[in-house]
């Protein structure tokens, strides 16, 4: 079961003090990289948001949206700066002196100057904290890995129908590569008869050229590496576990073979599905860009 390195997950957790809100959204990456937006009152806890992001993913660069909303009063709490407000005062009686003015401080006076009285949340357990927001977190990494599943399954459907033409083309070559030899073989013997007249062919020494030129043009290691690789391909995409970067290697490899298959054959036709061949092999290296 592949997934798709792009996704997005939603989740909240919600009861009468707090409400949690986490999305998810990623997109190709070569490793894993999270991306923490958290409140300030939960950056204490971006090491634990990580690690257990890392339960469910694996590779992709995946922005993380985390937001608190406090839904109560019972954990806010008023605070009075007796300390400044007592300055305040020193100052504004200080003031009437020296200017010759009326004192007319009044107490409303003094609690609408700045800190006088501010409002502050209590500190909140962090244990139940965690297991909140751990909730919010862990309902949008299931959907976010839905998400991947379902693309992942659409990207191993269009993969095996490609790797199933790729073993056509396969087959074509391995099909025609004998018949190459047998027109060489009759167009060598033609030219020389052609050349010679009359006169008997050397047997051997033909057999001999027709020997080299088939040694040279031999694509049997080729297609049989082809083969295997297209097939290891079909079983990684069988695998439970990430299988990305395997397969990255594998089109290397598949793309390597076909580019001696094209180095080695003077044929037209063998020509046309080797560039056919490297074509299909570039579009599913693009499509395992998107595999996690």
């Amino acid at each position: 079961m592949i997934k798709s390195m792009t996704g997005f997950g939603h989740g909240e957790f919600c009861n009468e003090q707090r409400k949690f809100t986490v999305e998810l959204k990623s997109v190709n990456h070569r490793y894993l990289d999270l991306s923490l937006k958290l409140p300030k009152s939960l950056s204490s806890f971006d090491a634990a948001v990580r690690q257990e992001l890392r339960r469910y993913i694996t590779r992709g660069k995946v922005d993380v949206y985390v937001t608190m909303e406090n839904l109560s009063e019972k954990n806010t709490q008023v605070i009075y700066n007796r300390e400044l407000a007592s300055r305040y005062l020193a100052h504004l009686r200080t003031m009437a002196q020296e200017f010759g003015l009326e004192d007319d401080t009044r107490v409303s006076t003094i609690a609408r100057l700045p800190e006088v009285f501010t409002m502050e949340e209590e500190e909140s357990d962090q244990e139940e904290l965690w297991l909140e927001l751990k909730s919010a977190l862990d309902a949008a990494a299931e959907m976010f890995v839905k998400a991947r599943v379902a693309e992942g399954a659409n990207l191993k459907k269009d993969l095996c129908e490609k790797l199933d033409g790729m073993l056509r083309m396969v087959d074509f070559i391995d099909e025609r590569s004998p018949q190459i030899i047998a027109e060489y073989r009759e167009k060598i013997g033609a030219r020389v008869r052609e050349i010679l007249g009359d006169t008997q062919v050397d047997e051997g020494r033909l057999l001999t050229e027709v020997t080299i030129f088939a040694d040279k043009v031999c694509v049997d290691e080729e297609i049989v590496r082809l083969r295997s690789h297209i097939g290891a391909v079909k079983a990684e995409l069988e695998k439970e576990e990430s299988v990305g970067r395997k397969l990255d290697f594998l089109a290397q490899e598949m793309n390597r073979e076909a580019n001696t298959i094209l180095s080695k054959t003077t044929d037209i036709e063998i020509s046309a599905r080797g560039v056919d061949l490297k074509t299909e092999i570039e579009k599913v290296r693009e499509q395992i860009q998107n595999i996690e």
